[in-house]
Formats: C-alpha cells, sequence, structure tokens
C-alpha cells in the first residue's frame, strides 16, 4: 500500500501543468538559415555547443510542452535541432523564410501545418534561437505565472537601466532633452519602464489569432534581470554574451 501511494505520488509530481488542466502547449523555436549580420548564427558554437541547443535544452527541460519544434529552411539547422531532441516534423516554406516574413507569419504557417496533421494546440511559446541564458526554470516560472494569473500571454521583459524621460536627442550636432519637462524630474519621482529581451513569447493560441499579436490586451510581465538580457544581432553583440556567460557558468554552463 505505502509503495503504491508513493508511485502514485511520484507519477503525480512529473505531470507537466498543461495536463492537470487540460492544455495542450507547444514550443515552437523559429530558426531560420538566412543570417546575415552573423553567418549562421542559430547553429554557430557558442560556449562549445551550438547556438540553438541552449533553446531546445531550455525548452525540454522545462517539462511543460507536450511538443518541442524547430521552425527552419535549412537542413543543416534542422540536423542540429534534432540531435538536440528537438522535433522538426516539417521544413519552413520559402513564403515564410525570407526577408520579410514576420513571426506571427511562421508561427501561422506552423500551427496550421500541424491542424493538418491532426493536432492542435491551446497555447504556444515561440522561443528565438539564440538565447543563450535562457534556463528551464525560466520558462517554468512563466508559465506558472501565465497560468495562475489566467494570462492571455506572458512576455519577458526587463526594466531600461536610467529612466526614458532623461532621453536626450542632436539636432545640428547639439544634445537636446527630448522632453524638457520630464528631464527635470527625479528619478525616484519616475516609474520603472521595461523593454521586451526578445526570449520567447507565451500566448494562447486562440488570442494570438483573434489580435494578429503575441502581445493581447491581458499580457502580463516576466521580468528578467538585466544581466540576462543581450541581443545578439552584431559580432560585438556576439562577444558581450560571451563575457557575460563567463562571469554566470564559467566556461562552462
Amino acid at each position: 500500500m505505502v509503495l503504491a501511494a508513493l508511485i502514485k505520488l511520484s507519477a503525480e509530481e512529473t505531470k507537466k501543468p498543461s495536463e492537470e488542466l487540460n492544455m495542450k502547449t507547444i514550443a515552437i523555436i523559429t530558426a531560420r538559415g538566412g543570417s546575415k549580420r552573423i553567418p549562421r548564427k542559430n547553429i554557430k558554437n557558442f560556449m562549445g555547443k551550438p547556438m540553438l541547443s541552449y533553446a531546445v535544452s531550455a525548452a525540454l527541460e522545462a517539462n511543460i510542452f507536450d511538443e518541442v519544434m524547430v521552425s527552419t529552411e535549412d537542413e543543416e539547422i534542422a540536423s542540429v535541432a534534432r540531435a538536440c531532441g528537438a522535433q522538426v516534423p516539417f521544413m519552413r516554406s520559402a513564403r515564410t523564410a525570407d526577408d520579410f516574413s514576420t513571426t506571427f507569419n511562421v508561427l501561422d504557417e506552423v500551427v496550421e501545418e500541424y491542424k493538418k496533421r491532426g493536432r492542435t494546440f491551446d497555447a504556444l511559446c515561440c522561443i528565438y534561437p539564440c538565447v543563450p541564458f535562457l534556463r528551464a526554470d525560466i520558462l517554468r516560472a512563466a508559465y506558472e505565472t501565465f497560468l495562475s494569473q489566467e494570462a492571455d500571454a506572458v512576455m519577458p521583459v526587463c526594466a531600461y537601466p536610467a529612466p526614458i524621460e532623461w532621453a536626450m536627442c542632436i539636432e545640428d550636432g547639439f544634445l537636446r532633452p527630448f522632453n524638457h519637462e520630464t528631464l527635470k524630474k527625479r528619478s525616484q519621482d519616475l516609474s520603472p519602464k521595461y523593454f521586451d529581451v526578445g526570449m520567447f513569447y507565451l500566448c494562447k493560441t486562440d488570442k494570438m489569432y483573434q489580435y494578429g499579436s503575441l502581445c493581447p490586451d491581458y499580457t502580463v510581465p516576466y521580468i528578467i534581470d538585466e544581466f540576462q538580457c543581450q541581443d545578439i544581432d552584431t559580432e560585438a553583440d556576439w562577444k558581450t554574451a560571451e563575457i557575460k556567460y563567463k562571469v554566470l557558468y564559467g566556461e562552462k554552463k
């Protein structure tokens, strides 16, 4: 009797939150092969592993998704994704792999393709491929926020390091306050402002379609520490990310 109870308890502890609510969730990692500023950046070696592997590992280890897939038109990226444990059940079309396609276009294609295969998902999590600071516990905490707040979406954000009300602009070579009135205010009198860190977007699928956006009306924040925020669009960004990673984790995670 005791052993049976322990086995039952163990099974309940490993149950995904989505299973308890009968909610189907999918992680969609968007990784096309046409990076211009950092060639092949989605599978370039970052601290000993392909960059894409960090996104895949975080999604798999979070244990909150019924499917973790990579959307790509690139066979080499697809091969790396599968080696990391992600699914690549179909390739991205040329229509959604060009420089003008939006994230929404990519997600819509994935959702529709799964529908053709008889699978639908109540919520999706769009994860960008260059996120070496994304961890499973961040995804789990964001998902718990999503559920507990009964939100339509969750977006990770980071506070601006300085009040944006103090912004300056350059006119004819001279510095000018962007706003003369707010520039006079003390920092303690200004509320913090936040920016999208570009890691992931967790959203109810029907709300994404209703609003045509991953940021519908009832989107709640998940605040990320500024040291874990890093766009990786240029070689300088890449080197900055390596420095941050070494400080946080040493040479290896």
